[in-house]
Parts: structure tokens; C-alpha cells; sequence
């Protein structure tokens, strides 16, 4: 809980921003047409999201990161550790008084999975199950480098899937830093791989009529990334769709880029993106490109022929265009795939605030559901 405070103490003091001094009349959003915007004083912001994160000191800007891209290895997964424990405190904090789920059967599963490592998996249907449903295999958020499958937050996430008529089954994939790390890329895409296969091995013992990847942030990169793996392993028969949430896929953090205006539009809502480098780097270098660890990289040839996508969003989080680009990359190689923005929320809202915003995390699961069941 030090950690905690701590952290908190530099949302609040390290601020760069601690007014907001928009005098700029430009139509630009956020930060495009305003420099000095911070959250609270962005006028598109749920007033919800707001509340829940002012008693945490985030209502304003993320603060620098206080390691740097180019330190050394050690130091930099050192502080993705140090970070880890926070952001799980932040959603204790957040789900201390929600209700677990009534109605679902839980089960924990291990596999060895194709680099010979052992893989825990979180398994979450109803009870009342009458026939074959659609199973979602649900990959956690993080940067795939901290956080883990088994946390609250994510438990909750999959019980509420489960409690609308899905199987769901949790990954507990390598982090490339954090407790479950130093395990970098491929090692995360290679365990949600085996999963993968595991689930389309089970789908009649699990009382499961198709498979859909979904995860979001980190998970969502590695859902995509799971998706195009699939495809160049012959292995497109093992799922039947793609809902990738926030997808965090561009490794492109470092530089002003106006082709992804999101990234300067929004920097320091809840996310700061020069944090967002230093997770990247750990995962997989500074200049990555590799689709397969960056799947906005990936060629009209690795995407063709993929089955349907939905790519969800959300309107103030710095990575919300690479998410749309994404789905206009799907788009442009014939794959059938949708996209929706969440409106008023940050990065990753409709998933993190079920207390604050109930009708926005409802309408996101009820979408994953009505997907899953259209396929």
C-alpha cells in the first residue's frame, strides 16, 4: 500500500499540468488544440470516470515516466515491476465491493504449451448450460509485461461474460517483466497460441460451439497477434472471430506521430506515452516492427483471409487510432470487420470501471456476446 500512496503522491505532485490554461480556440481535441488539457478539464470525458479516479490523484495528467527508453535493460524492468503491484492495488481498490458472480462454475487448468513452459488457465462457465456455447478465450491487459490473469479485475470480466451465456477461458501467459516475468516476445503470443490449441482441442468437453479471441490493451495486441500467427500455422480452423479491445500495436511511441493524432491528442489521460515506450521496449526492442509483436505492421498478405474482427476503442485514449487503423488495415485486405468507439471513456473504461459506469462495461460484454453469437 506505500507503493501505492507513492505513486499516487506523483500523479497529484509531479504533475505537468496542474491547471488547465486552455486559451486555444482551436476545434482540435484535447491536447491537439490544447497543449496544457488535462483529463478532468477535457470536455468529453464521463464525469463518472473523473470522480472514480480523483480520489487517486489520475483525474489530471500521468506523470513522466521516471525511466527512460534508452537506460539499461535491468533498469527498465526493474521499474515495470515496481510498477506492476500499483496498478493491481489501483483494481483492488476499484473492486472491493463488487459481488462475485453467482451461477458460474470455475476451474483451473495447466497445459505445456509449445516452448515447453507450464500455462495456468482460468475457466469460467455457467452452470446451466443446455447446449453448445460460444467460448471466449479471454487474454488479460498489461503491455504483455505486467499484470496477470488471475487479478480481480480480470476474474470479475470473465465471470460477467460467463453470466451473459459464454464459456470463457483466462490465460495466464508469460509477462516479459513483473512477477511472471523477464520472458519477452514470443514467449506471451506463444502461450495464448497453446491456449488456443488447447481450447479448440476441448470445445466438446468444454460444451463450446466456436472460439473468439478477445482481450484488450495488451491482450488486445496479442489477440490480434494470436489471430496472424494462427494463419501462418495453417491453423485458421481453431477460432471463428476477433474482438480486440484497445489494441496497444504500433511500438511507435517515441516519436510526434500525426498519422496516429490520438497519441499526442490524448497523451497523459490515465496513460502517459512515454511510459508506454519503455513497456514496449522490454517486450520487444525500441524499433520493432514485427507483426507478429506490433500487428499494425502486418501486410495485406498476413491478413487476408482472417475470420471476421471487431476492433472497440476508446475515444480519449492515446491509443485509439492505431486501433482504427487497424480495423481499416482488416478492411483493406477484405476481412470482414467492424469498429466502435466508447465514448467519454480513457483507455480501456467500459473494461475497468464496472462500479462507476455500469451501462458502458454492460454494453461492451452485451457487444462481445451478440458477436460471438452472430459468427
Amino acid at each position: 500500500m506505500k507503493k501505492l500512496l507513492l505513486v499516487l503522491i506523483l500523479f497529484s505532485s509531479c504533475n505537468f499540468f496542474t491547471k488547465n490554461q486552455n486559451t486555444n480556440n482551436s476545434i482540435l481535441p484535447g491536447r491537439l488544440g490544447s497543449p496544457n488539457m488535462i483529463l478532468k478539464d477535457d470536455p468529453r470525458v464521463l464525469p463518472q470516470i473523473v470522480r472514480a479516479l480523483t480520489p487517486f490523484g489520475m483525474d489530471g495528467a500521468a506523470p513522466p515516466s521516471p525511466v527512460l527508453i534508452d537506460a539499461p535493460i535491468k533498469e527498465r524492468l526493474d521499474f515495470m515491476t515496481a510498477t506492476e503491484p500499483v496498478f493491481e492495488q489501483f483494481s483492488e481498490a476499484l473492486y472491493s465491493d463488487i459481488s462475485e458472480a453467482e451461477g458460474i462454475e470455475r476451474t483451473t487448468y495447466s497445459l505445456i504449451g509449445e516452448d515447453n513452459n507450464e500455462i495456468k488457465l482460468y475457466v469460467h462457465k455457467p452452470t446451466n448450460i443446455i447446449s453448445e456455447i460460444p467460448g471466449i478465450l479471454h487474454i488479460h491487459g498489461g503491455g504483455m509485461a505486467i499484470l496477470k490473469g488471475e487479478n480481480i479485475n480480470y476474474k470479475t470480466w470473465r465471470d460477467d461474460l460467463a453470466s451473459k451465456g459464454l464459456v470463457v477461458v483466462g490465460v495466464e501467459f508469460r509477462n516479459a517483466a513483473g512477477e511472471l516475468g523477464n520472458y519477452p516476445f514470443p514467449a506471451g503470443l506463444n502461450d495464448c497460441s497453446s491456449a488456443l490449441q488447447w481450447m479448440y482441442e476441448k470445445k466438446a468437453q468444454l460444451g463450446i460451439s466456436k472460439i473468439i479471441i478477445s482481450g484488450e490493451s495488451g491482450g488486445g495486441n496479442l489477440s490480434l497477434a494470436t489471430a496472424i500467427k494462427a494463419k501462418k500455422e495453417d491453423k485458421l480452423e481453431q477460432f471463428d472471430g476477433v474482438y480486440a479491445q484497445c489494441p496497444y500495436i504500433s511500438n511507435d511511441y517515441e516519436k510526434k506521430n500525426y498519422d496516429l493524432p490520438s497519441l499526442i491528442e490524448n497523451d497523459t489521460y490515465f496513460l502517459n506515452v512515454q511510459m508506454m515506450s519503455v513497456m514496449a521496449s522490454v517486450y520487444d526492442g525500441k524499433e520493432s516492427t514485427n507483426p507478429l509483436a506490433w500487428p499494425l505492421y502486418a501486410k495485406k498478405e498476413d491478413l487476408e483471409g482472417l475470420p471476421p474482427h471487431v476492433i472497440s476503442v476508446n475515444e480519449l485514449d492515446p491509443l485509439r487510432d492505431e486501433g482504427l487503423m487497424y480495423y481499416k488495415n482488416l478492411l483493406n485486405a477484405g476481412v470482414n470487420a467492424k469498429s466502435r468507439i466508447v465514448n467519454g471513456t480513457i483507455h480501456a473504461g467500459d473494461v475497468i470501471f464496472k462500479k462507476d459506469i455500469p451501462e458502458v462495461y454492460l454494453a461492451t460484454q452485451t457487444d462481445i456476446y451478440n458477436f460471438a453469437n452472430g459468427l
